[in-house]
């Protein structure tokens, strides 16, 4: 399997409100940029979606890690998802971004790392900004 890293940032202007998420993939070297967002969200929706996004974009079955400033995500990931499941999604919050989050990582295998924000981690930086730029685009066009 290959081994990619995906880092990965959400942001939401007033959280509820305009919001983009930053997605870096990063394998053998090599690195792709995705971005994204929507009109009305919240920070955690598109830290997730981050992820989401970047694990749709592989083609083929890796192993990922991923990197983010999300305990919500990197948390979710590798601790509360499996009860989830088990509670059928009851009293989560984005449970419809959970499933997706399940399909799309199905055929990976998935790990989260946790890294602190604004704190001079370069691609957790860099995915800041993309998200950011993104929510002020939304913002923008209002």
């Amino acid at each position: 399997m290959k081994q990619i890293t995906l880092f990965s940032d959400g942001s939401a202007l007033g959280n509820p409100g305009p919001g983009g998420y930053g997605t870096i993939l990063r394998y053998n070297g090599k690195e792709r940029e995705l971005s994204g967002g929507e009109p009305h969200t919240t920070n955690n929706r598109m830290e997730l979606m981050g992820v989401i996004e970047g694990l749709r974009a592989l083609k083929e079955p890796c192993e990922v890690e991923v990197i983010s400033d999300s305990s919500y995500v990197v948390k979710g990931i590798n601790e509360w998802l499996a009860n989830w499941v088990k509670r059928d999604f009851k009293k989560v919050k984005n449970p419809d971004l959970w499933q997706e989050y399940l399909k799309v990582a199905e055929k990976h295998k998935v790990h989260g790392t946790w890294v602190k924000g604004h704190a001079g981690h370069d691609e957790n930086e860099r995915c800041d900004e993309i998200a950011r730029n993104r929510a002020e685009e939304f913002k923008a066009n209002l």
